[in-house]
């Protein structure tokens, strides 16, 4: 039987009404929402259902209602028997995404993963709020050329390379007027387009390496198991290990590192893995892997 490999969404993807009706239709995802309101103490899936819309974009909410209604998403799959334990070979989750990885591999509790991911929330919203910053994706570039005009923009403040998430989109991040320099200058490096992305500051970028520092003595208090197959790393690129300290490392690292979706997908395909299966909320990810192997099959979850 043909092996698959999990990918689930990050930051971005909510929207309400997101697991409504996963939870209309299943007593299990039901009990995943209701467990993460316990967790949470406020109720998330009235959020997640019926927004308002700032609250659940707010990066303290949006993220535990993303990881919720992809374990959600999952369970409903597993039920319908579209996931099977023999099948499925690998998970990876684009940044917030490798929490929901790592709970479906069984290295992270879930609801010890949506109270960590509503405190690394919070915590990057605090750096935001300290640093005012943004992130600005460039099309139709490479690495190369990203890393130029973040030296060139960095005379008006601190920017690097966040994302690198597919051939030809590089996401840039750092203080706001270095991004709205980088922004001027992007089309004279050959940049076909450039746009700012709708995020609260400067995720994965040293602006951040405040809130990292606070959720590594979360990370600590938290027990990881080994997990049944092996997940992805967003700050390498390459496999978690089996030590649970180094999961502990590679989480903090991810919050100011960049992320390496693309280098974590080629590390999967080159494992003879040629098909996906994408959980709710959105299918941003299925677009990335058209970009990376357009032969690939992308199977969106339940919403």
């Amino acid at each position: 039987m043909a092996r698959a490999a999990i990918i689930c969404p990050g930051q971005g993807a909510q929207k309400i009404g997101m697991g409504k009706d996963l939870c209309m239709h299943s007593k299990t995802a039901r009990e995943i929402f209701d467990s993460a309101s316990r967790a949470l103490g406020f109720d998330i899936t009235k959020i997640c259902f019926e927004g308002p819309e700032e609250e659940l974009n707010r990066t303290d909410v949006a993220q535990p209602a993303i990881l919720t209604t992809t374990m959600a998403s999952l369970a409903v799959m597993k039920e319908k028997g579209q996931l099977k334990d023999d099948r499925i070979a690998v998970c990876a989750g684009l940044s917030l995404g490798e929490y929901s990885a790592l709970c479906h591999a069984g290295a992270l509790e879930f609801e010890d993963a949506v109270k960590l991911v509503r405190n690394r929330g919070r915590y990057m919203q605090e750096a935001c709020d300290a640093r005012s910053g943004g992130m600005l994706s460039l099309l139709g570039t490479d690495v190369e050329k990203a890393r130029k005009i973040c030296e060139k923009a960095a005379e008006a403040g601190e920017i690097s390379v966040a994302n690198l998430n597919c051939p030809g989109q590089v996401v840039i991040s750092g203080e706001t007027a270095a991004i709205e320099e980088a922004e001027k200058i992007a089309g004279s490096f050959g940049v076909k387009r450039a746009i700012r992305l709708r995020v609260a500051g400067a995720f994965h970028s040293a602006l951040m390496k405040p809130a990292g520092d606070r959720l590594a003595r979360d990370l600590a208090d938290v027990n990881f198991a080994a997990s049944r197959m092996p997940v992805a790393a967003n700050a390498t690129g390459e496999p978690h290990g089996n030590s649970p300290d180094e999961t502990r490392k590679l989480l903090e690292r991810q919050v100011s590192n960049p992320v390496y979706w693309e280098k974590c997908m080629r590390w999967v395909l080159e494992k003879g893995i040629d098909r996906f299966y994408e959980p709710a909320p959105g299918s941003v990810l299925a677009g990335l892997m058209k970009k990376i192997e357009p032969s690939a099959v992308v199977e969106a979850g339940p919403a």
